[in-house]
């Protein structure tokens, strides 16, 4: 992760300014993969020190939830991912009453364990948070940074807290944030992924691969986004996890027609759809490689 050095210097005096407390230490996690993109890195980089919260959104395959884990193991700060979905709610993220030792204790919610030990906190597809969860948000977002936690304590937020919030459009379930919510994040839209970028992944996570069959599996990403982008074929099979986890099968020693298959191909379920996907497949891996042909 290569930025300018005065934010690399700043990043390293937050991180003496805040050591972790040794109860989440194991909660410090290295990334699987690093974030290739200098300029979103820094735009991300430069909020977080100036103490604000990110929104990160974007189409799917661009890097966001790479960009939160790079984030947080940058700054050396435990991270908590919170998924939100249609019943997620504000005992879901503060927490609930529980009975230990004999008495009504707070069993603490991510949100309330993010706040208090200094973390970092993913709110991932935040834009299916019902109105209950949001309302939580709302002071834990902006310059107060408080959880009013009723019947128990008002929290104040550590100083090196920071959420990061990322959202994908038009998901089922989802729906537009709310003008109040946005304003207390500052936002990145994170553009697609490019053949450069998409190469360094690659020669990145499968430094073992031969170069020739690595572009061509970074083009059939490439032309699956843009027939994504045009309407032809649905988000499904553009799924850059899925196209990692292939290549990990073909170094394991699986036909690549076959790894692709399992890691894009079938990720449609129609079946209309699923022959188109087999068409692009074959413009770019032949039927005829082995495992061989690309480690």
């Amino acid at each position: 992760m290569e930025i300018k050095e005065t934010l690399l210097k700043r990043v390293e005096a937050f991180k003496e300014a805040y050591p972790v407390d040794a109860k989440v230490a194991r909660r410090v996690t290295k990334p699987m993969a690093p974030f290739y993109g200098r300029e979103i890195l820094e735009m991300a980089v430069s909020a977080i020190l100036e103490g604000e919260n990110l929104l990160l959104c974007g189409d799917k395959a661009t890097g966001k939830n790479i960009l939160a884990e790079n984030l947080a193991w940058l700054f050396g700060r435990p991270i908590y991912n919170i998924s939100f979905h249609v019943n997620t709610d504000s005992s879901t993220l503060i927490g609930t009453d529980t009975f230990l030792n004999n008495e009504v204790q707070l069993r603490k919610g991510p949100v309330y364990q993010c706040a208090g030990y200094g973390g970092f906190g993913v709110l991932d597809e935040i834009n299916m948070a019902k109105n209950d969860a949001v309302s939580v948000l709302h002071a834990t977002l902006d310059y107060r940074r408080v959880i009013d936690v009723p019947g128990y304590d008002r929290i104040e937020l550590h100083p090196a807290t920071r959420f990061i919030g990322t959202m994908n459009y038009g998901y089922a379930g989802t729906k537009e944030l709310n003008e109040a919510l946005v304003s207390r994040f500052m936002v990145i839209n994170m553009p697609s992924l490019r053949d450069d970028t998409l190469g360094e992944i690659l020669r990145g996570a499968f430094p073992d691969a031969k170069e020739e069959p690595l572009k061509q599996f970074a083009g059939l990403f490439l032309d699956l986004q843009a027939k994504a982008k045009n309407g032809e074929i649905s988000t499904k099979p553009l799924d850059l996890r899925g196209l990692l986890g292939a290549l990990k099968l073909i170094r394991g020693g699986l036909k690549p027609n076959l790894a692709v298959t399992m890691g894009i191909t079938n990720k449609c379920f129609d079946t209309f759809e699923r022959e188109m996907i087999e068409d692009i497949v074959m413009t770019r891996i032949p039927d005829s490689w082995v495992s061989g042909d690309v480690f």
